[in-house]
């Protein structure tokens, strides 16, 4: 991961991050219909809603609300589970995606 000088997240490693993630739900029938179900969207309207603010962020904070697929998903991907919670940080802005949808 890309790492900076300070050793702070990177938006762009953030969003790789973001994208493993959803990758990582899309090999999953079940867990990427739970997802799409709470962010209402269906299959063919997520390239669509991955341009949105806070998208990305969404696909984290579904993965942070279930430890064992959180687990799953840094194990595969060889990043720390911490690494999802600054992910999703610096993608969110302090925004919930799940509130506006």
């Amino acid at each position: 991961m890309n790492l900076g000088k300070t050793g702070s997240l990177t938006e762009d490693t953030a969003q790789e991050i973001a994208i493993g993630a959803l990758s990582f739900l899309s090999s999953d029938p079940e867990q990427l219909g739970r997802f799409l179900s709470l962010a209402g969207i269906g299959p063919q309207e997520i390239r669509d809603a991955a341009a949105e603010p806070g998208f990305l962020a969404g696909v984290l904070e579904f993965l942070m609300q279930d430890e064992q697929l959180l687990l799953a998903f840094t194990e595969s991907a060889g990043i720390r589970p911490t690494m999802i919670a600054a992910a999703h940080l610096k993608l969110a802005g302090g925004v919930d995606y799940f509130a506006h949808h």
